[in-house]
């Protein structure tokens, strides 16, 4: 089978398209065959609009080039305009029926463990043990956001993502910090941002997003990022219990504590608690030279590309990408919060030999790093940094090698309720209402109410 270049999706994803409605097309059957006895595989994933880069990527020849090669196959292109929340509800609702079921679904990695356990997805195992590219080229750490409680594989990592310090070399050359910037530890991030305080009135040290206006940004971008670079974790995988107490989560809310009320190198309240923090950050105080560190995504970095929000030239010889630091030091050396999406087969799929074939085009080496270059994010391969176009694009490089230290989210259905209740106790630290030992025990109090004494524990 001839893989599919890179070079054409790339190219004519830029061109205009019309986005497809949700569900199936007018050529979708019950039967899962087409009126001249093709395998019909209709494709799901959420679209934002008619700009929607992955639809445009579908639509730029590569679903021309799989039908070509496999003329038994007709694929049904169905993207779901709607919010995130919006989406996962409607898959959910589709999964349920055969008659609704799509054959193959966009599955934020968050929640692929909770579909799992209610059965809406299919183990891909045994297709996995076949597909050489999954033992040797698939980034082995993004595995676990795919792998199910039960230890099954659930899903294919299609996209991902990091999230470090992002730093203004000039700033930092200025007060005297080294260039390039690699913290050992937490307390070598809170130096650098007493240093920058103290040399340069006017300069913004720390961007953290700690507003609950910013939703899970807080608890993504700032809690998760400080407590996984703790030995402590959020949920408790052998017990599956919320860890409400615990010396890791005590010192994540102290450094908030510090960079805002006791160093007051983070941001103003007014800018902190906006809940278009990280817009203002990296559209204009990065920008204008009034910042000098925020932890953030590596998606970013595209703000100041060529044809991003707030372009700025040269951009990788003023602005750094670091490793986040362990708490202390230790070893992995840096942490990382990772996200992303994966391709999966529903359980009530009509053709789910059919959709593996797809899935397995779709996650070749070309067809994979195509798709991740024209939606600006990171690929779950580690061979895409052989494919040209890949890594000249500012800070990928840099975002990749964190995926070897990723961590993500619990993927349980109670994360969304003990999440919100991350984002309220950050903006109360932040805002001094709360000390960091008030904030652990009004943590535990309300996770306790939000999903059940039975279902936290302290460490």
């Amino acid at each position: 089978m001839r893989k599919f270049s890179m070079k054409l999706p790339v190219a004519a994803a830029m061109t205009s398209l019309l986005i497809l409605t949700t569900a199936c097309s007018s050529g979708s059957s019950s039967t899962g065959t087409t009126s001249d006895g093709k395998k019909e595989v209709t494709v799901s994933f959420r679209s934002s609009g008619s700009e929607d880069t992955l639809t445009k990527f579908f639509k730029s020849g590569l679903v021309e080039q799989f039908e070509k090669d496999h003329p038994d196959i007709k694929i049904n292109i169905a993207p779901v305009l709607a919010s995130e929340g919006d989406y996962t509800s409607k898959m959910v609702l589709q999964m349920k029926s055969p008659d609704t079921a799509p054959d193959v679904i966009a599955e934020d990695t968050s929640i692929i463990k909770s579909d799992a356990a209610a059965g809406y997805l299919e183990p891909l195992d045994e297709q996995v043990k076949g597909w050489a590219d999954w033992s040797g080229k698939m980034i082995d750490n993004l595995k676990a956001g795919v792998t199910g409680e039960d230890g099954k594989i659930y899903g294919i990592p299609a996209t991902s993502d990091t999230r470090g310090i992002w730093y203004n070399k000039e700033l930092f050359q200025q007060a005297g910090l080294p260039v390039p910037f690699k913290p050992a530890s937490w307390d070598e991030v809170l130096e650098a941002a007493r240093t920058i305080k103290q040399k340069l009135p006017g300069v913004t040290p720390l961007n953290l997003i700690v507003g609950k206006a910013n939703g899970e940004g807080v608890t993504m971008q700032t809690l998760e990022m400080l407590l996984y670079g703790t030995t402590d974790t959020l949920y408790d995988d052998a017990t599956k219990k919320w860890v409400v107490d615990s010396p890791g989560l005590l010192d994540s809310f102290k450094f908030i504590d510090q960079v805002f009320n006791k160093d007051k190198t983070g941001p103003t309240m007014q800018v902190a608690l906006n809940g278009q923090a990280g817009s203002i950050a990296f559209q204009q105080q990065f920008p204008q030279g009034k910042l000098a560190m925020a932890v953030d995504g590596s998606w970013a970095g595209s703000t100041w590309a060529e044809n991003g929000a707030a372009p700025i030239p040269n951009v990788e010889e003023k602005i750094g990408f670091a490793p986040f630091p362990t708490q202390n030091g230790q070893e992995p050396g840096a942490t990382t919060m990772s996200g992303g999406w994966a391709w999966s087969v529903p359980a009530q799929a009509k053709n789910k030999e059919a959709a593996w074939t797809f899935i397995e085009f779709l996650m070749n080496k070309e067809n994979a790093t195509a798709r991740v270059v024209a939606e600006g994010s990171l690929s779950p391969r580690n061979d895409s940094t052989e494919v040209e176009g890949y890594t000249n694009r500012p800070y990928t490089k840099e975002a990749q090698e964190l995926l070897n230290v990723a961590h993500f989210r619990p993927a349980n259905d109670q994360y969304a309720s003990v999440s919100a209740q991350l984002q309220s106790i950050v903006e109360s630290i932040a805002s001094g209402k709360l000390t960091p030992e008030d904030a652990i025990k009004q943590f535990k109090d309300n996770v306790s109410r939000a999903v059940g004494a039975e279902h936290i524990e302290e460490k």
